[in-house]
């Protein structure tokens, strides 16, 4: 046995397997992709009895079988890094289901335990489970576990440890599917063993069983491998697909799944499940949707969650909001008396500090949003949102499972477009997939929420929580009646229908929740301190250069002068007259003002010359009509990159354009005393960024899904001028009716 063991946590969708990760690893873990593919690769380490264990969190999936990506992933990490054991995490509730994957793993001949995970479940409606006796029928160590609370997981460590001592001695089960198909795998496996097709990864039968099922990757590198033994295989599949056609009307998939059932049910009826009352009884969860999902009380819940979490956000977060701006003002004024003037100076203090500063100032309320997000997810009710938008889904040309990549995406706030993109790949139907690819990014993602919640604070604070929620729908209408646009025109076709699961709902631990809240959290700050970071000092490297022509650097200097000579004539005169008193008469504060004016004056000419105040200032002739001035315009196409950085560039445009270090009021503050900011104007804003293209991450997405940069031009497009003539529409409506005021 190595120094340190490897392990892999596999299992169905909901049956706790991140639960269990999160309490072996806690925070001795890290999240990347696996290579090639966008699914999420989560790792980490924990020690029992002295034994260090790397586990690897795989995706949830159903089968081993390559229908989707997360099957792929979960066999070619099981298959090519061969982990010393693989649990099994089985729901005890949904046993049935759970064990055909099982059924698969002990088909593969891996070094097994099953964790029989939600024992209180499955107790609380009745059901016991005789773990020893499954795990004598099954040949592998089965270990009840609540891993919630931590209920068993000594025990499981122990089978971890004892399985892995004697994995050497593992064989793969030898199942059987009748007499049709069991003819065709034993005169498929002397061919393969003779030619050793891909035995050097997997046992030869279950090569034999991919290949009746069709499976494209095992086929694939069969082919690659061997052509002419592929095709021979290939052609006795075919026979008897055509036999269970005429004799059955089935295929070999559908005889396959059905003798892993009867496996699994001849297995369970063998002492193993025992129900202590039957009937019809309605568990707990069942109860819980019959209100929650129902068709008109859950739409009125789902609104009151909602709202209460953006409430629960902006009231709870204020006070480490502002104690984290007061942090970086202060940061901002010892840098500005330490550092001598110059572009050093200006480009820690305007590049580095106010820009990042209104990023990372937001990071209390992404915390708390996330937090909530959390105790969402973790409940079980996320799942319930999907089934009932599923109505709606379907009327505005949608498959109900379009619903997770929308709240991936941002639904609820705070998620990110990226993964939502990718989320798509569930969906079968390719015109579906494609509309909802197009859509998501309309979502309120992470990246949005800083600056939505920077526009609420400065001109809505008083209603932060209903603005916010009023954004949230507004982003989903929005999404949806694209979406129905797009499939009544370039996207045409039938909807699909919809099945899904709802898991049980369970009280979301704390150790979860953290583990969840952080993980997002840094993704955001980590993010912030290095993509953001550096369009931040790019932007305000364009921001400050090529600076002003000398002759306007003269002609400022000479007005400089003029009032600095008149205020030391006027300084001496005050001092004769008031004898050495501290008077400073009005005339004396008019030309302090009139000095700051003339500051403020040649900062603003000098960011207007700038090669980013150039871009600013062409497309303020088009952008005036939304209420856009040259410097919101610098921030809006910084904003293309990725959107965190609107808010950066806004803090360096109004730090460049205020020279006054006594001036420490925060970004809010700034644009709530500009003058050319109103509400109207906020509301312009806030629409246009909502709508308008999606970051060039997320750009880069779309077009290696959709598998053209069409697609991806298409949306950049599409979105841009769909959020302009919203943002024209606002601004020409609100101004005609006196709202700007």
């Amino acid at each position: 046995m190595s120094s340190t063991i490897s392990i892999a946590l596999a299992g169905n969708p909901n049956a706790g397997k991140t639960t269990l990760f999160n309490r072996l690893t806690g925070a001795r873990q890290h999240v990347g992709n696996y290579p090639g593919v966008t699914v999420e690769k989560k790792e980490g380490f924990f020690t029992h009895d002295g034994q260090e264990i790397k586990v690897t969190d795989l995706p949830g999936t159903y089968s081993l079988t390559a229908y989707s990506v997360e099957e792929l992933v979960a066999r070619d990490f099981i298959v090519n890094e061969r982990p010393d054991v693989v649990v099994d995490i089985v729901d005890a509730s949904n046993l049935e289901r759970n064990l055909y994957l099982t059924c698969q793993f002990l088909e593969l001949g891996v070094p097994l335990v099953i964790a029989l995970n939600m024992v209180d479940v499955a107790e609380s409606r009745g059901i016991e489970i005789d773990a020893d006796r499954l795990s004598e029928l099954l040949g592998v160590q089965v270990v009840p576990i609540v891993a919630r609370s931590g209920k068993g997981i000594d025990e499981l460590f122990d089978a971890i440890l004892a399985t892995a001592g004697r994995a050497r001695s593992i064989h793969p089960v030898l199942l059987r599917y009748g007499s049709d198909l069991d003819q065709a795998i034993s005169e498929m496996l002397p061919l393969i063993e003779a030619d050793n097709l891909l035995t050097d990864l997997y046992p030869a039968r279950w090569v034999a069983i991919k290949f009746l099922e069709h499976d494209e990757q095992i086929i694939t590198r069969a082919k690659e491998k061997n052509p002419q033994l592929s095709e021979q295989l290939l052609k006795l599949c075919k026979f008897v697909t055509a036999h269970l056609q005429q004799t059955m009307e089935v295929y070999p998939e559908s005889v396959i799944a059905d003798h892993r059932y009867g496996y699994i049910k001849s297995v369970l009826h063998q002492g193993v499940v025992r129900e202590k009352f039957v009937g019809d009884r309605l568990y707990t969860s069942d109860k819980i949707d019959k209100i929650v999902t129902h068709r008109l009380l859950g739409p009125l819940i789902m609104a009151a969650i909602l709202y209460g979490l953006y409430t629960f956000t902006f009231n709870y977060s204020t006070v480490l909001v502002d104690l984290l701006a007061a942090v970086f003002t202060h940061a901002s004024i010892v840098v500005d008396s330490v550092l001598p003037d110059g572009p050093i100076k200006s480009m820690i203090v305007s590049g580095v500090i106010d820009g990042m500063g209104g990023v990372l100032g937001f990071v209390p309320i992404i915390m708390f949003m996330f937090f909530g997000i959390a105790v969402l997810e973790d409940s079980g009710y996320l799942a319930r949102v999907a089934f009932m938008m599923d109505r709606i889904f379907h009327f505005f040309g949608l498959h109900g499972s379009s619903v997770m990549p929308f709240i991936v995406s941002g639904g609820i706030a705070g998620g990110c477009a990226v993964p939502g993109v990718m989320a798509t790949r569930t969906l079968r139907s390719p015109k579906e997939r494609m509309a909802t690819l197009l859509t998501v990014p309309f979502m309120n993602c992470g990246a949005k929420l800083p600056v939505l919640t920077l526009l609420i604070g400065a001109f809505f604070s008083a209603h932060q929580a209903r603005y916010m929620f009023l954004a949230t729908v507004a982003a989903w209408l929005v999404a949806l009646i694209a979406a129905k646009f797009l499939r009544m025109t370039v996207l045409r076709g039938e909807s699909t229908p919809f099945v899904m699961e709802l898991p049980p709902y369970r009280f979301p631990t704390i150790r979860g929740l953290v583990i969840h809240t952080w993980e997002r959290t840094w993704q955001y700050i980590k993010k912030a301190g290095t993509v953001i970071l550096g369009i931040s000092i790019l932007l305000w490297a364009m921001m400050t250069y090529p600076g002003l022509p000398q002759k306007k650097v003269d002609a400022f200097s000479r007005q400089r002068m003029e009032i600095q000579t008149e205020m030391q004539a006027q300084q001496q005169e005050n001092a004769e007259r008031t004898k050495g008193k501290d008077i400073h008469p009005a005339s004396d504060l008019h030309l302090q003002a009139a000095l700051a004016e003339i500051n403020r004056q040649e900062a603003q000419a000098r960011l207007r010359n700038s090669f980013a105040g150039r871009i600013g200032t062409a497309l303020e002739s088009i952008s005036q009509y939304a209420g856009f001035d040259w410097r919101t315009n610098i921030a809006l196409v910084g904003g293309f990159a990725a959107k965190e950085v609107i808010i950066s560039t806004l803090g360096t445009a109004y730090s460049l354009g205020d020279v006054s270090a006594e001036d420490t009021a925060t970004l809010k503050d700034r644009l709530a005393g500009d003058p050319h900011w109103n509400p109207v104007v906020a509301l312009s804003v806030l629409a246009f960024i909502m709508f308008y293209a999606p970051c060039f991450v997320t750009i880069v997405c779309i077009a290696r899904e959709a598998g053209s940069w069409k697609w991806a031009f298409f949306s950049m497009s599409f979105n841009t001028i769909f959020a302009f003539i919203m943002a024209v529409a606002i601004y020409q409506i609100g101004m005609l009716l006196g709202l700007g005021g």
